[in-house]
């Protein structure tokens, strides 16, 4: 059995399903994201794992033990709230050494932790503050400090970022994953930003109202989506439709254009419509190198974005987005010319639902 599994669950509010037969397996020591928008029952799951909610119907296992039915105290798990939830008239590291002290361990233990989770965040000079005297980062590390003081079985982290503003949200959770890895927790995080769930995570779950579309690693949930949802929540992605020519060599046509997939099209026949998408960065110029799928359309509209220069095409009936790096060299056509862009077998995503 894996350290925590989900088994099965489902939540109900009344008659609303809000998290709908969720089931996950996470293993010791992995750092897993919970993505999706405001709704989708992520923070729910999270909660139920907690104890903070009981689940309708279904199992929560951890490290072998059911832990279903147990109240939040009597299983060993560290919640980091949105808020960071201190202690106004606590210390640093008073309020890292709160939960020691509730479970009445001894003063020398207390100290000897506490010290050591104030080196772990890098807050010595602070350890004498009160909350208010410190930056929000600061206090979402003395937050992270006090749930890993008491040496919990599983991290749980409901959008501790959102609060803060860009530069340290990016800094932080460089500095959450580090500290996770080193000390080999195993960790749930929660968030709305496919960023952030993108550069940290083993794997993402991706949900959408309360169900599960697709659980992968962060290179699968974004080059290999397998559903519409998932396509267009993670990234960038051009979308079209088109219509089957032959399924088993993954032959599609759009607008008399020819287009072919890398596989074979499983469960359509000849004439059937589907969705297809390619995300911006797989379209390249001709010029630097012909690839398997060749197609003409006519500039519309270009966008400088810093490092990327984004140019929009009219394709047949459809507009797609081209992603380039921007460079001194490059050349880029004049609106309203016509071009030939390419992007491999690869690149082109059958998608479901």
């Amino acid at each position: 059995m894996a350290y925590l599994s989900i088994s099965k669950v489902t939540k109900q509010f009344g008659d609303t399903v809000v998290v709908d037969n969720f089931n996950l397996d996470i293993e010791k020591g992995e750092f897993v994201s919970f993505l999706g928008p405001s709704g989708c029952g992520k923070t729910t799951t999270l909660r139920m794992v907690a104890g903070f909610e009981l689940p309708t119907s279904g199992q929560i296992f951890l490290d072998g033990v059911d832990i279903t039915d147990k109240s939040p105290n009597q299983r060993n798990v560290g919640m980091i709230f949105q808020s960071y939830a201190l202690f106004p008239n606590m210390t640093v590291e008073q309020n890292i050494g709160f939960g020691l002290t509730v479970r009445k361990l001894e003063k020398d233990v207390i100290k000897q932790r506490v010290d050591e989770m104030v080196r772990l965040i890098h807050l010595e000079k602070h350890a004498h503050k009160y909350p208010y005297q410190l930056s929000g980062g600061q206090q979402q590390r003395v937050s992270l400090a006090r749930a890993l003081a008491n040496r919990p079985q599983v991290l749980l982290l409901d959008e501790p970022l959102s609060a803060l503003d860009a530069k340290i949200r990016v800094s932080l959770r460089s500095e959450i994953r580090a500290i996770q890895k080193s000390l080999g927790i195993t960790a749930i995080f929660v968030t709305h930003d496919q960023e952030e769930a993108l550069s940290i995570s083993d794997r993402i779950v991706v949900m959408n109202v309360g169900e599960m579309e697709q659980v992968g690693t962060p290179f699968e949930i974004y080059n290999f989506p397998k559903t519409r949802f998932v396509a267009n929540f993670v990234g960038s992605l051009n979308t079209a439709e088109a219509q089957v020519l032959d399924p088993a060599n993954g032959l599609l046509t759009m607008d008399g254009i020819q287009l072919q997939t890398h596989e074979g099209i499983i469960g359509k026949k000849k004439g059937d419509k589907v969705t297809f998408a390619i995300r911006p960065e797989r379209f390249s110029f001709v010029a630097e190198g012909k690839k398997e799928n060749l197609l003409e359309g006519t500039v519309i509209n270009i966008t400088f974005l810093g490092s990327v220069v984004r140019i929009q095409m009219q394709i047949g009936n459809s507009t797609f987005n081209m992603d380039t790096f921007n460079r001194p060299s490059l050349e880029l056509p004049k609106i309203g010319e016509k071009c030939q862009v390419t992007c491999s077998t690869k690149a082109v995503l059958i998608l479901e639902g």
